[in-house]
């Protein structure tokens, strides 16, 4: 509206599941005073009944066209003015958000807008003794085993007993949507330094994400810009298979990456100072996410 577009305006709602994010849009639209035309693209058959029947029964949904196909096939009528998802994992992109959207950017108009516009993931290294235990498969949790595949393996978890000795968390990947071109990689590769501000013993590194979704409105995990309210997403927790002992200004150096091939997505986690400890997880032997085709 700001630039002079005339309505009615095209949204579409990628991964629509169950119609949150359609209704919101059509709640912004009432609010902008607007007419817009939503499509709501969602491949899961039971969660496709679900936007159907809100079709349906629901008056403001008149406008509302639900699409039962992957988001990455579906060819649409028109360009979309702004696609709206909700692919993101406790880390950003752990749930495949980048690929999923590069996909499906060719919905989007040239001059169109991606909510959301861009997220960073973050990591700060932890002493967590009780959730390095659990990982191991020794602390009583119901991660059993004992096997090393299991501290080569990311976790989803609300972090209690566990404090970070170094200043943090640090900006780790980033991402924006849409992309200037569809070749750049969403592989990644950072190096991420801290500095230990009282002698502790690592157990790993917490993850967060922050999120923008357009021009200043995020949400966040962050710890230092949680969103009031957030609590869809724990953090997660990123298990060192050797604990790593740190004296009150001594530096540790950590090594992160985001991988694929034709088949998934893995992340690898490494530290050379205060001492090399071994790559984990190399080319996802011990956890991966799978790309669906």
């Amino acid at each position: 509206l700001a630039a002079g577009r005339t309505p009615p305006f095209t949204i579409m709602v990628l991964g629509a599941g169950r119609g949150p994010l359609v209704a919101a849009s059509l709640r912004a639209a009432r609010r902008a005073e607007t007419e817009v035309k939503v499509w709501a693209v969602e491949k899961n058959p039971n969660a496709v009944h679900a936007l159907r029947h809100r079709r349906r029964r629901e008056e403001a949904w008149s406008c509302v066209d639900v699409v039962a196909e992957d988001m990455r096939a579906w060819k649409a009528p028109r360009k979309a003015d702004a696609v709206v998802s909700e692919l993101l994992g406790s880390f950003g992109d752990n749930e495949l958000s980048p690929e999923c959207l590069d996909g499906a950017q060719h919905l989007l108009a040239e001059d169109g807008v991606s909510i959301p516009q861009s997220y960073v993931s973050s990591l700060a290294p932890v002493s967590a003794p009780s959730l390095w235990a659990d990982a191991r498969g020794r602390g009583g949790g119901s991660m059993m085993g004992g096997d090393s595949s299991q501290l080569e393996t990311a976790y989803v978890v609300c972090i209690h007993r566990a404090f970070s000795p170094a200043e943090g968390p640090k900006d780790c990947f980033t991402y924006r949507h849409p992309k200037r071109s569809l070749e750049e990689t969403n592989d990644r590769a950072v190096d991420i330094d801290f500095e230990s501000e009282t002698d502790a013993l690592v157990h790993g590194f917490a993850g967060y994400f922050d999120c923008t979704l357009y021009g200043d409105v995020r949400i966040s995990i962050h710890p230092k810009t949680l969103s009031e309210g957030m609590f869809s997403w724990f953090p997660m927790f990123f298990p060192l298979q050797v604990p790593v002992f740190l004296r009150k200004g001594q530096a540790i150096r950590t090594h992160w990456w985001r991988r694929h091939d034709a088949t998934k997505v893995w992340y690898e986690w490494s530290v050379s100072e205060p001492f090399p400890l071994p790559i984990q997880n190399p080319g996802g032997r011990s956890w991966s996410i799978g790309l669906r085709k």
